[in-house]
Formats: structure tokens, sequence, C-alpha cells
């Protein structure tokens, strides 16, 4: 391989022999996003309780780099994140049920203030085709105001349902990349 381009085309050309992984990947996706979707409540418990693990081990990591950094002046600073992180991560282990609905009130916040500066946005700056991008924001306001409306509620199987949506949609595009990739001609690097 002489130049940059004989580099690409064999990247390329291995991307395009791994097609039947991302269909497999793409095709395990959707079936685990399919089960987030159908118990959604079991997904967001587990969510939770991921997280909750997460941050109480970074917790520990950050107490122990509080203790190295003992002698330098980061030490509180240390000390305050490995507190804070830890016992966020308790309280999410032990209560996940408190913490879906905590994680849900913010997501349904971040929905509706993201929303309104996007919609204002895209009005304000009116890039082409800005009226997709209002209309998302638009659609965010009102899935936070649902949020907020039935907030109690929708903290059981909200999260479990957003990240089941997600894994179907990943995987969905994943299988037609998978198609795309396989479908393409192959490419030959040019002789030195």
């Amino acid at each position: 391989m002489t130049n940059a381009s004989d580099f690409f085309v064999a990247g390329f050309e291995q991307v395009r022999r791994s097609w039947g992984w991302f269909l497999v990947f793409g095709i395990l996706l959707v079936i685990l996003g399919a089960s987030c979707v159908g118990k959604a409540q079991t997904a967001t418990t587990f969510s939770i309780l991921a997280l909750g693990w997460v941050l109480a081990s970074s917790g520990v990591l950050w107490l122990v780099n509080a203790f190295y950094a003992f002698s330098s002046h980061g030490f509180f600073l240390y000390l305050l994140n490995a507190i804070i992180r830890g016992v966020t991560g308790y309280l999410l282990i032990r209560h996940p049920d408190a913490g879906a609905a905590g994680v849900t009130m913010l997501l349904a916040s971040l929905f509706i203030v993201g929303g309104l500066f996007r919609t204002a946005g895209a009005s304000v700056i009116k890039f082409p085709r800005w009226g997709w991008t209002a209309f998302a924001g638009l659609v965010s306001v009102v899935l936070g105001l649902y949020l907020l409306a039935t907030w109690p509620t929708a903290s059981t199987y909200f999260i479990g349902l957003a990240i089941g949506i997600d894994l179907i949609l990943d995987g969905g595009a994943l299988i037609g990349f998978a198609g795309a990739i396989h479908s393409l001609p192959r490419t030959q690097p040019r002789p030195a």
C-alpha cells in the first residue's frame, strides 16, 4: 500500500467483508430492544441499578484517587466527588424506583427546556429546512409535558421503553448498514 487511498480501500474492504457481523448485531439489538419494550418496567429497574453500580464503583475509585492526591490541593474536590458519586450510587441501588422517578423528572425537564430552545433557535435562525428542527423541538416539549403529567406512573416504565426504542432503532440502522455495504461492488487497490 503506497498511499492513503490504498489504505482506505483496504479498510473499506475489511468493513464490507464484515457485513454479516453488522447484520447479526443489528438483529440482536432489535430483539433486545423489543424485549425492553415488552418488559419496560424490568428494563427501567435494571437500568437504574446498573447506573447505581457504575456510580458507586466510580465513587470508590475517586476515593482511592483522593488519597493518592492527598498532598495536592485537589484532595477535597476529589473527596467530595467520591462522596457524591458513592452516595448517589448507593441510593440508586437501594431505591431504584425512587431513582427512576428522579431520572424521569430530570428527563422531562430536559425535554421541555431543550425542546423550547430548539424550537426558538430554529425559528429565529431559519436555516434550510428549519421547520423539521422546530417540529422536533415541539415534539420534545410535548413529550416532556406528558412525562410531567403522568410522572409517578411514567417513571416505572419510561426509561425502559426509551432504551428499548433506542435499541430497536440502532439495530435497524445496523441492519440497513449491513445491507448497504453488502450490496456495494468490490474495490481493488490501484497498482503501484
